[in-house]
Formats: structure tokens, sequence, C-alpha cells
């Protein structure tokens, strides 16, 4: 699969991985993701951070680039970045600035860095008041996408890439939830590669028509994520995973654009119970300050001069950008 953007393509390619294909590059793990794969990486230099969000951060991005100057990488020099999301973001960031910028591979490991966050180009940092604060538009030369890597993966890793899958469904391609209502998103089901596929599809399609955000399109990829995004910083990362924050931000929104009369009951009943199908959470955690919720929202970077945006699914296959949420629709949604 070849998606097209600004600085050329990038190739998105299905199949196994050896130590071969590896071999005599600078790959930037995580240090689990460093002790499953060890005979993978026999044969090339290894960069690692902690394992979690923690690691995604301006100390490691920092740490990152004096390991590179000591190993002589120069402008030539291609970055692999071996691992999940967080992983895909931090090497992705240091391949975007590191000598003004270096050639990126993307190698996910996780369910949800394979359907979503090694596509696409978006790559960055956290701070401490919100995720993503500091990032570019740097897309992977490659994505290499081994399905192997999933047999590793902790089940809760695995439901949060499925929030993805059934986010794809909801904003552009509902025949991905019935099959995931019968429980075929599972390891060894035939199910599982076609839903990976389908969603790089459907990310790839977005991407190339919106590559950086300029027209709404591109935002229909942020369902779940507005909330999402404000119940994981307001909670600490790590507390809840990324696709557990998603879950919970996608019916929130869905309750939001039905009291905005912009979707009905049906959907929000739908989309609970494709996630619940999945075992994810599906209500929001009490001990969270509205008021802080509303003010990490208001940051968004859909957000304008304060108001808030959210990108709301109408019906299952229909979503669209909305940057004059009303506040009080929300604080009341968000109290319930």
């Amino acid at each position: 699969m070849i998606v097209t953007h600004s600085k050329g393509t990038s190739s998105i390619e299905f199949g196994p991985l050896d130590a071969g294909q590896l071999a005599g590059q600078i790959v930037i793990t995580d240090n689990t993701v460093a002790r499953l794969y060890a005979t993978l990486l026999s044969e090339s230099t290894v960069l690692t951070v902690p394992a979690g969000e923690g690691s995604k951060d301006i100390q490691h991005y920092e740490r990152l680039n004096q390991a590179l100057l000591a190993n002589k990488a120069n402008r030539k020099t291609k970055l692999l970045a071996l691992g999940g999301g967080v992983i895909g973001d931090l090497a992705g960031f240091v391949a975007a600035t590191y000598m003004r910028g270096v050639a990126l591979v993307q190698i996910p490991t996780t369910l949800l860095a394979q359907v979503d966050s090694s596509v696409g180009g978006k790559v960055g940092i956290d701070l401490p008041g919100g995720k993503n604060i500091v990032g570019a538009f740097h897309p992977a030369e490659r994505v290499l996408i081994d399905t192997k890597f999933l047999g590793t993966l902790p089940h809760r890793e695995f439901q949060c890439g499925a929030a993805e899958i059934i986010k794809y469904g909801f904003i552009a391609d509902p025949a991905l939830l019935d099959p995931i209502d019968r429980g075929e998103l599972r390891l060894g089901h035939g199910f599982l590669e076609k839903a990976i596929r389908r969603s790089v599809e459907i990310k790839a399609e977005i991407v190339s028509q919106d590559e950086f955000e300029t027209s709404g399109l591109r935002a229909q990829l942020n369902f779940g994520h507005t909330v999402g995004h404000a119940i994981e910083t307001a909670m600490g990362y790590g507390t809840l995973t990324h696709g557990e924050a998603i879950s919970i931000g996608m019916v929130l929104e869905t309750k939001i654009a039905v009291r905005m009369g912009l979707a009905n009951q049906e959907t929000l009943a739908r989309l609970e119970s494709v996630l619940s199908k999945v075992g994810l959470p599906i209500r929001k955690p009490q001990n969270l300050s509205t008021g802080q919720l509303m003010d990490l929202m208001r940051s968004d970077k859909k957000s304008i001069s304060g108001q808030l945006a959210m990108s709301l699914v109408m019906n299952p296959g229909e979503c669209k950008l909305i940057d004059d949420v009303p506040a009080k629709i929300t604080e009341e949604v968000l109290e319930q």
C-alpha cells in the first residue's frame, strides 16, 4: 500500500520480519520489546527507553539525541522505531528533528500502533499539561506490519488497539462492527488481519486528503480523543491505557452529540455495545473534576479561541468536526 504525502510516499507493507532486515540499523525501542525480541535485534544498534507513556517526554527525547551523536549518526542515518505508539511518536519526533530530519521506518508492535499511530506522520512528545503538545508531521518512508508481534501483547493492550478499530467502524466503515460483535477480533481469527488492513486503508485515505489537518477531514480520526485525551491527562498517563480513555471519550462525545440533536440513542447504544463486547470501559471515572476536564479540552489542538471542538459521530459511518460544541451541554454530560 502506498500513501502519498508532501515529502513523497510511504510504503505500508505486511509480512514477517527477521533480524537481517534490521541488521546494521539504529533501532529505537523500549526495554520490554528489546527483551522480548532480542534475537530480532541481534544485529542492530539498539537504543532503549523505559516502557510506558512516561518516556514520551523532553528528557528521553534529549537522551536519544545524545545517544545518536555518540553513535555518530548523520543525516543519512535511518531510524527504525520498533514498538507501540509511545515509541513511534518519540522516535518519530527524534527522526523529524535530529540534524533537521532523517529517514524513519515504523515497525509497530502493538495493535494500536499497527492500525493507527504508525500511519499518517504525526510524531511528538507530551508535556505535563497535555499529550502530543510538542511535535511535527514526519511520515515514515516505510511502515512494516508483522502481526506476530501481537502474540506477546498483553490482553489490555490488545483491547487498546480494538478501541481504535471500533473508532474506524464508526467514523468510516460500519462493516467492521458486526464481526467485532460476534467476537471475531482476536488472535488466530482471519478477521484480525482484515480489520488491521481496513483500518490502515481508512486512515491512509483520510490522511492523504488532509495531511496537515487544514480542512477538518483528518480531524474525524480524533473521534473520542477530545474528551479521551483530557481524561488521560487528568488521571495521569498510565492510569488508563490510551484505548480505555478513548473508549470512554467516544461514549461521552456521542452522548454530547445526542444532546445536540446530531445523533440518536440507537447510535449511542450500538457504540456502547461494541465497546463492551471487547471489554472496554464506557463510563467516566467518578473522581475526575469536570472543571479540569473542560480546561484541558479548551486547550485541545482542534479548539479555536477556547471554543470546544469535537469530531462527533451522527450515525455509524458518518462523522463531522464540530468546532462550537456548547460548553453547557458538555458540562452536563460530564456531570452525569
